[in-house]
């Protein structure tokens, strides 16, 4: 298995290539982001370890330009940062998964290994259903052709349920994805978010599946 790691903390990407490698993984470093573009273009890896903070070109400009490309190599996000927004963040511009710093060794090595079962799927980079277009990276969202104007809640819980589209969304699954552990004990919070969604989409969109979640008409 081949993994490109960009980070620009040598010692941290010393580190890093260090136990990869006793893991038995071929490890390249950049440490810049358009040197990591660069690799992650033609390098043919497995997956990309990133961090967000990169000189020259963020991770989050990395990923964005790769999934734009149609390249859907597998990629980590690392980053100092750990709030929920730059999480979802990176999420939506085509990470794979997010770790945040410091982390455990053991930890990283496992979110790797669950990323290289899954493999690299193609997604579309904007997503289609019902009548509703939504693209994650720019953040933009049109319904039969005219754009609507959503909050940062309302447009994670969409994307989820079109991410979902057609099978159904549970409420534990939109807590657990937009609101995380803050959703916890709050679970008429997506019950709420949903029909503000219905106000901007048009009520008949989104259906209630009684006693297990919601789903986008086809």
């Amino acid at each position: 298995m081949r993994l490109l790691i960009v980070e620009d903390e040598e010692r941290m990407a010393a580190a890093l290539a260090k136990g990869l490698r006793a893991e038995g993984f071929v490890v390249d470093v950049r440490p810049d982001g358009p040197q990591g573009l660069e690799a992650a273009r033609f390098g043919a890896y497995d997956a990309v370890v990133l961090d967000i903070m990169l000189p020259g070109m963020s991770g989050y400009t990395v990923v964005r330009t790769l999934r734009e490309e149609q390249n859907w190599v597998p990629v980590l996000l690392l980053s100092a940062k750990d709030g929920e927004y730059d999480q979802a963040d990176g999420l939506d511009y085509g990470a794979d998964d997010y770790l945040t710093k410091p982390f455990s060794f053991v930890v990283l090595l496992a979110r790797l290994r669950a990323m290289l079962r899954r493999g690299a799927s193609p997604r579309a980079t904007v997503l289609e259903a019902a009548g509703v277009h939504l693209d994650p990276a720019s953040r933009r969202v049109e319904v039969d052709g005219a754009p609507v104007d959503l909050s940062r809640r309302e447009f994670l819980v969409l994307e989820h349920l079109m991410r979902a589209h057609p099978a159904v969304v549970t409420r534990e699954s939109l807590l657990d994805e937009v609101w995380g552990a803050a959703g916890a004990g709050h679970g008429n919070v997506a019950e709420v978010y949903v029909g503000y969604l219905r106000r901007k989409l048009g009520r008949e969109r989104i259906e209630t599946v009684r006693g297990v979640g919601y789903r986008l008409r086809s």
